[in-house]
């Protein structure tokens, strides 16, 4: 197997940095050594197949994506990117493994969506992959079919508080699921929004003439996420599962999280990129449908009430222990267009998977987060949250060598026209610049993405089997 000597880098990890060279043997890290060293008086720059220069820049281990939607069916249409394009891209941004979302639809049996998604992923990725499983129809067979989870290498469901006739399951079902969930040691992973109530709400704003895209924000108010979030929690410490609430956008959800865990309970929350940046004004609010872009649930909350200040305080202080990004892109012309009328017809989401480390990095340039705390949340946590850590999600002997080396006195433009490889005709990131940029990355080793020049192909990707979490308090 071909080795490749990484050196003249800054090692950063969840804990710290410093100055090492990386030492890799085919598809994992062999050694982190002072630079320079030798080997029987030999330097390893003469011995090794390959040697990468990471003088000036940052060497940190791959990005986890562990919430996306490649090729998933929603509102009548669905997701632009297929697992090779979204994984492509997510290779250019420095994220080498994602989580997918396997969807069980009502009547449909688990193991058999299961498979679906196991078909359309395999031989298609560009990085590793693993599934988490979508239970949408709890019932007797379905609680059944989840005992099965953990020998499949899925160690985490998830359910909707949200989408009645769609994905929604009530509170009796949400409690049988979280009781497997605990018996079983499965993550339950939950989509906490009021659904009934929202579709109140969306009922008498299109009954007004509200159509537009802002108005998604209005129907889907914080309210209504902060109350589902309690519900859940409630839920959680009743049957005693350990429970991770995804894309949470309000303040007052991160406060119902942060007030659990302060009393020992066992939940966790992600945000995504959009709720730090974006807001219901300048994006949902955009003139004409130009909102649709940013159409996403749970949505873009306001400025003014400072809910993108609140989350990254949360990063801070690990209220919210991890950033994804929900990656559900849709295309304007035949897609998001549908809504064009009835906000509520416009298919959610947004597209990022190609942006996160970069978005999430100049967090770091703009004094929000540190820069371990930077590894920290994109890909140590989400490694020991879905049960990769020591394999992925650090840089240390053993684990797979998916590595990111990045430039901090580089430069990213993000747009379709710039550095946009997603399968979309727009960006939820137009115009944004980013004080850094991803260089080379590696995939087990082998180098995909090298100066500015993509080398890898379909099918480097494997599908990961996962332990149970490794992150209960």
């Amino acid at each position: 197997m071909a080795t490749t000597l990484i050196t003249g880098g800054t090692v950063v990890s969840a804990t710290g940095r410093g100055a090492a060279d990386v030492l890799i043997d085919g598809e994992r890290i062999v050694a982190l050594l002072e630079p320079g060293s030798t080997v029987l008086g030999a330097n390893l720059t003469e011995t090794v197949d390959r040697v990468i220069d990471a003088t000036g820049k940052y060497v940190i281990p791959g990005g986890i994506d562990a919430h996306t939607h490649m090729s998933m069916p929603f509102g009548g249409t669905t997701a632009a990117d297929t697992f090779e394009t979204g994984t492509r891209a997510a290779a250019w941004g420095g994220t080498t493994t994602i989580i997918d979302f396997a969807v069980q639809k009502f009547g449909e049996r688990v193991q058999d969506s299961l498979q679906t998604w196991h078909d359309m992923a395999a031989g298609e990725c560009a990085i590793d992959y693993s599934f988490h499983q979508i239970i949408g129809d709890v019932n007797d067979e379905s609680l059944r079919a989840m005992r099965e989870l953990p020998g499949e290498g899925i160690s985490s469901f998830k359910l909707f508080m949200a989408y009645p006739g769609v994905f929604y399951s009530d509170d009796a079902q949400i409690l049988r699921a979280m009781q497997t969930g605990a018996d079983t040691g499965l993550l339950t992973m939950m989509h906490a929004e009021n659904g009934p109530a929202i579709d109140v709400l969306v009922g008498q704003l299109l009954a007004q003439g509200k159509t537009d895209p802002y108005y998604h924000g209005i129907a889907r108010a914080w309210e209504l996420e902060e109350e589902a979030t309690h519900r859940a929690i409630m839920l959680a410490k009743l049957t005693g599962a350990p429970l991770y609430v995804v894309h949470v956008s309000a303040k007052q959800a991160v406060a119902q999280l942060a007030t659990a865990r302060d009393r020992g309970q066992n939940v966790f929350g992600e945000t995504c990129p959009q709720y730090l940046y974006l807001s219901l004004e300048d994006q949902l609010g955009a003139p004409g449908f130009e909102g649709a872009k940013w159409v996403c649930s749970t949505p873009l909350r306001s400025k003014h009430d400072h809910h993108q200040d609140e989350a990254w305080q949360a990063l801070r202080t690990n209220d919210l222990q991890m950033v994804s990004t929900d990656h559900c892109p849709f295309c304007m012309k035949g897609q998001k267009d549908m809504g064009i009328g009835d906000f509520s017809k416009i298919p959610n989401g947004i597209g990022s998977v190609e942006h996160r480390m970069d978005l999430m990095y100049q967090g770091v340039v703009d004094g929000k987060i540190s820069l371990e705390r930077w590894v920290e949340i994109t890909a140590t946590t989400p490694a020991r949250m879905f049960g990769l850590y020591g394999r992925k999600g650090v840089l240390a002997p053993g684990a797979e060598a998916d590595v990111v080396i990045y430039d901090p006195n580089g430069h990213t433009s993000i747009g379709v026209d710039a550095t946009h490889h997603m399968n979309m005709d727009h960006s939820a990131w137009e115009g944004y610049e980013i004080d850094g940029h991803v260089d080379t990355v590696l995939s087990r080793g082998k180098v995909v993405v090298d100066d500015n020049t993509y080398l890898g192909r379909k099918g480097d990707g494997r599908f990961v089997r996962r332990d149970p979490c490794q992150y209960l308090i």
